[in-house]
């Protein structure tokens, strides 16, 4: 090949990719939210998620973009396991359209007569319409023509090409030949990080007579191999659940793979028949588009009754140690018929709630930064631990059950709630307003001192239930609540004044109500504890501390440092 051959197929494959960014990246703007409510409403049954990745996929043409969603929802809490793996399980089988529009287009028309008028109106909307929906709208209309372009210079660059090089001399009949094939396949979809690329490049070439047909479809295979790795970029920082997502596309794409590669030369002719009732025997990228829709449909029948194995394996995985924290400790159903035993495990389970809860907190006031994705983790495995209680406790039999005990069990279910809350407000605490720097040495001393005193009042609403002290709890409280409100106002006086910027005062008061409200939060769990330890008069022992190599919580004095 000429250097300027091969100069013309690099610029072939960088308009396709180049186009389905566009396309992609436009549809998506356009939807706005409409992929966040497609996918989230796809939790009624396993059809409609299926249906919903087939469709979503087609439309943005692109299984990454939609895989990268779906973990990130999945990540979010907004989908679960099963749900994401239905929308797996369509997302597969939408991205064969691409393969479609290049056998049925981009081998029957002028794709110049059709590229160029959409590059240009595209365009002409996407600098009138900007950041809007008709601008993402034109944006897209671009990238359609310039895939379209991109396939037309493809095509053009391996017309003749098998004059010269030739890979037949590597597309014998053996196994590893074809497994050469599919290890192209996979290596050039990780490349371009892009399926869809890699299938039009695989089709333009077999039409081009320089991939034979058998090799192409191995080639085809491994493209389904290599898209697995897009998924695995979207679980670096994710969470356990996300990772479980990502490794249900692999293994959907890994077992589709190799019962395909099997089934191969059966598998092909089914295609070639198919074609021949189309009528489109010599159209070989037409054959490749069956095959690949063919390889794709076979995955959703083998792992379609495999779904629910599935799940069971993937929860079982990628267990982390937060995680852990959401499965009851103490909380046996085999008691629930025992009041005093069911009351008993009930206190224990608070009690231990408890102790994570406000390690958490004070691991965010001292070391916030750092603390962020674990704190997300942890508010989702609490947020699991109170639907346990709950359910738990309206399982307890009330029979032979004294009226004051009967009473406390709403309070359990109360605490379970205030200590959610209290992760999700140092959550938000470290997420969404980072630390001011205060330039004001009496601020800033003020300010450490609340959070020392904030640590401090964590530290002692754990020990309820053993070296109980309320009334201490209660002057400390009104104290924090006078540092609280002294500190507000000087901020504000600060503010006013001009010591402080606008934002930055406005910044520290959005923390400063944060930490208000974890001390608040905090406090009543405590109280709700005590009181129904003393209604039920339960038997406890030391509650379970969350592991150093978890959490690293900095000690209160600590905080005067920082």
């Amino acid at each position: 090949m000429s250097v300027s051959a091969i100069l013309t197929f690099l610029g072939g494959i960088g308009l396709f990719l180049l186009g389905m960014r566009l396309m992609t990246e436009g549809l998506t703007s356009a939807a706005g939210s409409t992929l966040r409510v497609i996918l989230s409403s796809a939790t009624r049954s396993r059809v409609r998620a299926i249906a919903s990745g087939i469709g979503i996929t087609a439309v943005v043409q692109s299984s990454g973009a939609v895989i990268f969603a779906t973990v990130g929802f999945v990540n979010a809490s907004l989908l679960s396991l099963g749900q994401a793996i239905g929308i797996i399980y369509g997302s597969n089988i939408g991205t064969t359209f691409t393969s479609w529009i290049v056998a049925l287009i981009g081998f029957n028309v002028d794709l110049q007569a059709l590229a160029m008028p959409a590059i240009g109106v595209g365009m002409a909307m996407s600098v009138m319409g900007g950041a809007r929906r008709y601008g993402s709208l034109g944006r897209a209309l671009a990238g359609f023509g310039l895939f379209f372009l991109g396939i037309d210079v493809l095509r053009g660059a391996f017309e003749g090409v098998g004059d010269v090089v030739s890979l037949n001399q590597w597309a014998g009949e053996g196994v590893l030949s074809l497994l050469l094939f599919l290890v192209i396949g996979a290596l050039l979809t990780t490349l371009m990080q892009s399926s869809s690329a890699a299938l039009a490049l695989t089709l333009t070439a077999t039409a081009g007579g320089l991939i034979p047909l058998a090799a192409a479809a191995a080639m085809v295979i491994g493209a389904n191999v290599g898209t697995t790795s897009i998924g695995l970029f979207a679980v670096f920082g994710s969470t356990a659940p996300a990772k479980r997502a990502a490794m249900a596309h692999v293994i959907f794409n890994v077992v589709s793979a190799c019962v395909a590669f099997v089934l191969l030369p059966a598998l092909l002719w089914v295609a070639l028949q198919i074609a021949w009732l189309l009528g489109s025997t010599e159209n070989l990228a037409t054959s490749l588009a069956i095959f690949h829709t063919l390889v794709n449909i076979l995955g959703l029948l083998i792992m379609w009754p495999l779904t629910d194995i599935l799940v069971g394996f993937l929860q079982k995985r990628f267990k982390s140690a937060v995680e852990d924290f959401s499965r009851p400790m103490f909380l046996d159903r085999n008691v629930q018929s025992t009041p005093s035993l069911a009351l008993d495990a009930l206190a224990q389970e608070l009690l231990r709630m408890n102790k994570i809860a406000c390690d958490m907190a004070k691991a965010a006031i001292s070391s916030e930064v750092t603390q962020r994705d674990l704190l997300q983790e942890g508010r989702l495995a609490l947020e699991n631990l109170s639907f346990e209680i709950g359910e738990f406790a309206s399982g307890i039999s009330r029979e032979g059950m004294q009226a004051e005990q009967t009473g406390a069990i709403p309070d359990a279910q109360r605490v379970a709630q205030y200590l959610v809350n209290v992760v999700e407000h140092a959550s938000t605490m470290v997420s969404l307003h980072s630390t001011a720097q205060l330039q004001d040495a009496h601020l800033m001393d003020a300010r450490n001192a609340l959070r020392a005193h904030v640590a401090q009042l964590l530290e002692s609403v754990t020990s309820v239930g053993s070296d109980w002290d309320g009334k201490a709890l209660n002057v400390s409280r009104e104290a924090f609540e006078v540092e609280y409100q002294a500190l507000k106002a000087d901020f504000l006086t600060s503010g006013s004044s001009g010591v402080l910027a606008p934002r930055i005062m406005a910044n520290a008061l959005e923390r400063l109500s944060e930490l208000h409200r974890i001390a608040d939060q905090a406090y009543k769990a405590a109280v709700y504890i005590d009181r129904y330890i003393r209604h039920t008069k339960v038997i406890l022992t030391k509650p379970e501390a969350i592991p150093a190599d978890v959490i690293k919580s900095g000690s209160a004095s600590d905080l005067s440092q920082q």
